[in-house]
C-alpha cells in the first residue's frame, strides 16, 4: 500500500509541476532573471508549496505514526557544514544554468527532449559519483 501511495503522490506532484509550468526551463530561468524580463510566477508556486507544507506538517505530526509506514523519518541534523553548503551551491548553480531541478527534470522526460534526458543522466551519474567519492573519503 505504501508503494501505491508513493506512486500516486509522485503523479500528483508531477501534474502540479506540469500545470504550473515549472517543467519549462525557460520559465525557471525567467524567474532567476531579476534584472531582465522577470517572471514572478515561480515565487507563487513555491509560496503555495511552503504554505501547504507548513499547515500539513502541523496536522500530520500530531499523529503518532504515519498512515502508510512504520514511523516518521524526520531529519535530526541541524548543523551547517561544508558538505551541505557546497551541495547547496552546486545545486543552485546547476538550477540556474539549466533551469531544471531534479523533480521537474524527471517530469520533463515526458517531452522526450534529448537535452533534458542528458541532464537527468548527468544528475544520476553525479549522484553516484558523489556517493563513491564520499565512501572513499
Amino acid at each position: 500500500m505504501a508503494n501505491l501511495v508513493s506512486i500516486i503522490s509522485g503523479v500528483i506532484f508531477g501534474l502540479g509541476l506540469a500545470i504550473s509550468g515549472m517543467i519549462n526551463p525557460a520559465k525557471v530561468i525567467g524567474f532567476l532573471d531579476i534584472f531582465g524580463n522577470w517572471d514572478p510566477s515561480l515565487a507563487f508556486v513555491m509560496g503555495g508549496g511552503v504554505g501547504v507544507t507548513a499547515i500539513s506538517f502541523r496536522l500530520i505530526l500530531k499523529r503518532s505514526t504515519p498512515l502508510f509506514g512504520g514511523s516518521f523519518h524526520l531529519p535530526t541534523a541541524s548543523d551547517l557544514d561544508g558538505r551541505l553548503l557546497g551541495g547547496a551551491a552546486i545545486f543552485g548553480i546547476g538550477w540556474g544554468l539549466s533551469g531544471l531541478c531534479p523533480g521537474p527534470a524527471f517530469a520533463s522526460l515526458a517531452y522526450l527532449d534529448p537535452k533534458i534526458g542528458l541532464f537527468v543522466v548527468a544528475l544520476i551519474v553525479g549522484s553516484y559519483l558523489a556517493r563513491f567519492i564520499q565512501a572513499r573519503a
